[in-house]
């Protein structure tokens, strides 16, 4: 990122000496490195939340999709149903009804019928 090579950080190093001074330059130097630390951390934590949030967007629309699946389906077997349903109900509808008027019949025969087989044979 910064592309800075040894013979800079050597320079940078014989200044910070010069400036601060040897007595002076483990401090800072250990400072600098706790701060620069104290970074590198808050950088990694800021990077995890970021990806923990990608993540979670990604399963809300994987949960968005598997639930539209399941409705989709769910639809398609209720239709299916349904059509088998009136397949089946209509002839079930059709012979009920057919039972009904063979009864009918021959509940209106009966009469005439009981009225045959009670006639003496001649």
């Amino acid at each position: 990122m910064f592309d800075i090579g040894f013979s800079e950080l050597m320079v940078i190093g014989v200044v910070a000496l010069l400036v601060i001074g040897p007595e002076r330059l483990p401090k800072v130097a250990r400072t600098l490195g706790h701060l620069l630390g104290r970074a590198q951390r808050y950088v990694n934590d800021v990077k995890s939340d970021i990806n923990r949030e990608i993540q979670l967007d990604e399963l809300k629309k994987l949960q968005t999709q598997v639930t539209d699946s399941a409705r989709a389906l769910e639809d398609s077997v209720r239709k299916e149903y349904e059509t088998a349903r009136s397949v089946v109900e209509t002839p079930a509808q059709e012979a009920v009804a057919g039972l009904e008027a063979a009864t009918k019949q021959v509940a209106e025969s009966a009469p005439a019928l009981t009225e045959t087989l009670n006639k003496p044979a001649a």
